[in-house]
C-alpha cells in the first residue's frame, strides 16, 4: 500500500486495481460527472454487487466534497483496499460487514476543486484555493434548503422527514449536487458519512441553526434532530474509535467527546449532512479528520491508522435498531410505506421491495406502518444492543371507504391524522426521483 496522493487519473486507477483484487464483491459505477466532465466513481463492496438485497441495508461514504479537504479521499481509497485485503485474508469481521451490508464508498465528490488544489504545491496551499467546484459553488451549501420549511414560523413540529423539493430546485444546483441527489434517490440509505478537514470532531445534525437571531455569528445553539441522542452515539463510536479525535483538544477547538452538534458550532444553510436526514430515510453525519486540510504525504500512513478502526468500526453502526419488510396479504412487499416510532417524530420509509430499516438505541418502542390504501399496524419491539431485531409488517387492504376528509377533520384528533396521513402520500420514495 503506497501512502500517496492521488490525482484523478491515479484515483480512477486505484478504484480498477481494488476491483480486479476483489472481482466478486466489488462494482464501480459513475454517478455523474463534475462541471469538467470528471466522473464521480463509486466503489460498492457487496456479496452480490450492483444488487440490492432485501434486509441488506446500503451505507456510503462521501469524500472530498471540499476539493481542498483531501484527507478523506485518500483515507477512503485505503479503506477499499483494506477491504479487499482483509476479505481475500478471509478475516471474519470484514467478510461479515461485506456480506451483510452493502457499501458504497465515493473517495471524491468535487473532483475539479481538488487538481486546483493539488497543482499549488504542499507549501503554498491557500485555505480556500480549490475548496469550490469550477463554477466557484461551495458544494455543502448547494442543496435544497429544505431546514427552512421545517422551521418554518419558528415551529419544529411539521414534517421532518421526505419533505418534497421546490419545484425549481434542479436550475438551483450543481451538477455535481444534481449527480448525488439523484444517486441518494435511487438508493435506500440507511448510514453515511461525509469526510471533511479543517477540524477534528465529528459534527452531526442539525447543521442549521433554528435560531435566527443567531445564524451570522459564531456563537449558535444547539439544535437537535427527533434523534439526537442516537447522532450522539454515532458520532461517538467514530470519535472513540479514532485515534485522537475523542480527547476533545484538536486545531485549537475543544469538543467534549470529539463530538459536535452541527448547528451549535456554526450555523451552516444547505448542506449536505441536514438534506439526507430531511429528505431521504438516510442519517448521516460530517466527519472533520485534520487540523491540515491538505496533509504532506509522510502524514497520511499516521492518519489511516488514526482512522482506520473508525471508518469499519463506523459502518457496522448500520446494524441497529429494527428493519424488516412491509407487505400485503399476498408477501407482495409495499414501496413507501412509512414507519413510525411513537416519540420519536421522524419517520422512515420502506425501499422498492418493501424493506425498511430503522436506526434505534436499545429500548421499547412502538412501531406503526401504514401506506395509503391499507389498515395500518402496531406492534411494540424490544432493541438489544447488538444486531437489529426484525419487525415485519402484513398490512390488510382497506376495502372501507371512508367519506369525504372534509367532514371528518373537525375533531382535533382526526386533523393530526389527516396531516400525518397527508405527508407520506406525496413525499413517499420515488416520487422525485
Amino acid at each position: 500500500v503506497s501512502f500517496l496522493h492521488h490525482r484523478y487519473e491515479e484515483m480512477v486507477q486505484a478504484l480498477f486495481r481494488v476491483q480486479n483484487e476483489c472481482p466478486y464483491v466489488t462494482r464501480i459505477y459513475s454517478v455523474g460527472r463534475s462541471v469538467e466532465g470528471r466522473h464521480l466513481y463509486v466503489l460498492e463492496f457487496s456479496d452480490f454487487p450492483g444488487i440490492h438485497e432485501p434486509l441488506e441495508p446500503e451505507f456510503k461514504y462521501v469524500g472530498n466534497m471540499h476539493g481542498n479537504e483531501v484527507l478523506g479521499r485518500e483515507l477512503l481509497l485505503q479503506l477499499s483496499e483494506f477491504l479487499c485485503e482483509e476479505y481475500r485474508r478471509g478475516s471474519e469481521r470484514v467478510t461479515r460487514l461485506i456480506h451483510d451490508t452493502r457499501i458504497h464508498i465515493m473517495p471524491s465528490m468535487n473532483p475539479d476543486g481538488y487538481e486546483v488544489a493539488a497543482k499549488q504545491g504542499p507549501d503554498s496551499i491557500g485555505y480556500l484555493t480549490g475548496r469550490n467546484n469550477a463554477n466557484g459553488v461551495d458544494l455543502n451549501r448547494n442543496f435544497p434548503d429544505l431546514n427552512t420549511f421545517m422551521y418554518y414560523n419558528g415551529d419544529i413540529s411539521g414534517p421532518n422527514h421526505h419533505i418534497p423539493l421546490p419545484d425549481n430546485w434542479k436550475s438551483q444546483v450543481e451538477p455535481e449536487t444534481l449527480a448525488v441527489i439523484q444517486w441518494i434517490s435511487n438508493y435506500n440509505f440507511v448510514l453515511s458519512a461525509n469526510l471533511h478537514g479543517g477540524a477534528v470532531v465529528a459534527n452531526y445534525p442539525y447543521d442549521k441553526s433554528q435560531d435566527t437571531r443567531f445564524r451570522s455569528h459564531r456563537r449558535t445553539v444547539n439544535t437537535p434532530t427527533p434523534d439526537d441522542k442516537l447522532f450522539q452515539k454515532l458520532a461517538k463510536t467514530y470519535s472513540y474509535a479514532h485515534g485522537w479525535m475523542h480527547r476533545g483538544w484538536n486545531c485549537g477547538d475543544y469538543f467534549a467527546d470529539g463530538i459536535t452538534n452541527g448547528a451549535s458550532w456554526y450555523s451552516l444553510s444547505k448542506g449536505m449532512q441536514d438534506f439526507n436526514y430531511l429528505y431521504t430515510n438516510c442519517f448521516e453525519i460530517t466527519l472533520e479528520l485534520s487540523c491540515n486540510k491538505f496533509p504532506p504525504e509522510e502524514d497520511l500512513e499516521r492518519q489511516w491508522i488514526a482512522n482506520r478502526e473508525a471508518l469499519v468500526a463506523f459502518i457496522e453502526e448500520i446494524h441497529q435498531g429494527i428493519k424488516g419488510m412491509v407487505s400485503d396479504e399476498n408477501n407482495n412487499g409495499i414501496a413507501g410505506a412509512v414507519i413510525s416510532v411513537q416519540g420519536i417524530s421522524h419517520d422512515v420509509t420502506s425501499g422498492d421491495m418493501g424493506d425498511y430499516f430503522r436506526l434505534l438505541l436499545p429500548g421499547t418502542y412502538t412501531v406503526t406502518a401504514s401506506a395509503e390504501g391499507y389498515q395500518s399496524q402496531t406492534v411494540t419491539t424490544t432493541v438489544g444492543p447488538a444486531a437489529p431485531s426484525l419487525v415485519h409488517f402484513q398490512l390488510k387492504q382497506d376495502v372501507v371507504r371512508k367519506p369525504p376528509e372534509r367532514k371528518t377533520s373537525g375533531s382535533r384528533m382526526n386533523n393530526k391524522a389527516l396531516q400525518k396521513k397527508v405527508v407520506p402520500r406525496a413525499t413517499h420514495r420515488g416520487t422525485q426521483r
